[in-house]
């Protein structure tokens, strides 16, 4: 029946666990508010007083302890387990003063209705043990004056357990009822502000950025690996018995270009496993001459006009410029073979213009590719630049403009 369903719900005795939980916590403010305060209080005034102040004070301890982060993520996690989560989404440290506000008053209800629960938990069973006892014995309570109070023994007397047993059944659905009460009030006190779901999109989307970034470091460094590989290893194939020599220049390159791969990826993995960097740091435009001589050693002729201080230019923009770059070698080696290809690099004061050509070859329209370019327009964007590409007098050009400083 709907009305016992309280007595053998499971959530009925989360709900009791969590306000005994709260009675608990009370113990040291009580052990304050009964000790200590009213033993030093009567030297200034009245014991009466002195208990009203320390119930006070208390009642400003408990309000401030509950600001504590600790106690935030108590609180939330007696919330998700024992109240059956009613606000999933709701952060364990709350970042804005009004979430805190909220969280500390869900403390303090917490304990002071954990408090009333407990205390009638431990009485109930206490008054059916002696309310049975007071059946065979006559003796029921003892009061201050030192008399005792006394009901009939035997059959006229058995109402009397019957009643507290009755008792324990109207605390069940009193514990119900109350855990019901915090629950609703943990949705309305711990669901996320306004504030704290615009963080929280803040970061996601952040998140996501950072994912996005990490996607194309790892299509620009894995693709221009490969793309090596895989024409070496065609060309090895080849000059395995006419050409020892190229054939083991090639197999080193193949090495090498898998071992940068596999830091790369290792790399990458590490971030996005939330944990330490891998053991390679980002590349920059100061290994800008080792990937030029990969590409060389993939059979393209690399000509490069390198004006400028690279170590000049900003992190951020060396670490992007260099991707782009290492990009446009390997849209070269992929889809224009082995053509020749002209790099000019110019670094000013104020901004860096860098220029990648090379002949369209008869791969260039092969179908299936433009992720590599929407991956370099995307990191010219975030730096503020501009970049071009497209055909040019049957050459295949990528124009890359990047200011910083007072060039922007």
């Amino acid at each position: 029946m709907r009305v016992l369903r309280p007595l053998t719900s499971k959530a009925t005795y989360r709900r009791w666990v969590y306000l005994v939980l709260g009675g608990a916590i009370a113990v040291p403010y009580l052990l304050f508010s009964a000790i200590a305060v009213p033993s030093v209080l009567p030297f200034v005034t009245t014991v009466e007083r002195a208990t009203v102040i320390g119930g006070l004070l208390t009642l400003l301890v408990l309000a401030g302890t509950a600001f504590l982060p600790a106690v935030h993520v108590l609180e939330s996690t007696a919330i998700r387990e024992l109240l059956d989560d009613p606000v999933p989404d709701a952060p364990a440290k709350p970042r804005t003063r009004r979430g805190r506000l909220r969280a500390a008053a869900m403390f303090v209800l917490h304990v002071v209705a954990g408090f009333v629960v407990s205390f009638f938990s431990l009485a109930a069973p206490v008054a059916v043990g002696v309310s049975v006892s007071a059946v065979f014995t006559g003796h029921f309570l003892q009061t201050d004056g030192g008399d005792a109070v006394t009901v009939p023994t035997g059959w006229p007397s058995v109402w009397l357990p019957v009643v507290f047993l009755l008792g324990v059944v109207v605390l069940i659905y009193v514990v119900r009822a109350v855990g019901g009460a915090l629950r609703r009030a943990a949705v309305r006190l711990l669901g996320m502000t306004a504030a704290d779901r615009i963080a929280q999109l803040e970061r996601r989307t952040g998140q996501l950025a950072e994912r996005n970034r990490l996607a194309r470091e790892l299509h620009d460094s894995v693709g221009h690996a490969l793309s090596v590989v895989t024409v070496q290893a065609g060309a090895a194939r080849r000059t395995l018995r006419t050409d020892p020599d190229f054939t083991e220049r090639a197999l080193g390159a193949i090495e090498e270009s898998a071992r940068t791969a596999l830091d790369d990826l290792d790399h990458v993995l590490g971030l996005l496993r939330e944990e330490a960097p891998g053991r390679a740091p980002q590349p920059a435009l100061a290994e800008l001459p080792t990937l030029l001589e990969t590409t060389r050693l993939a059979g393209n002729e690399v000509v490069a006009d390198i004006g400028g201080d690279l170590a000049a230019v900003p992190a951020v923009v060396s670490r992007e410029v260099y991707r782009i770059l290492q990009e446009c070698l390997t849209n070269a080696v992929r889809h224009a073979g082995r053509v020749p290809v002209t790099m000019v690099v110019d670094i000013g004061a104020h901004g860096l213009l860098a220029r990648v050509a090379n002949p369209l070859g008869s791969g260039a329209a092969r179908a299936g590719g433009g992720r590599g370019l929407r991956g370099m327009t995307e990191r010219v964007a975030v730096l503020g630049g501009e970049l071009s590409a497209g055909p040019v007098d049957e050459r295949w050009e990528v124009v890359v403009r990047v200011p910083w400083g007072s060039g922007r």
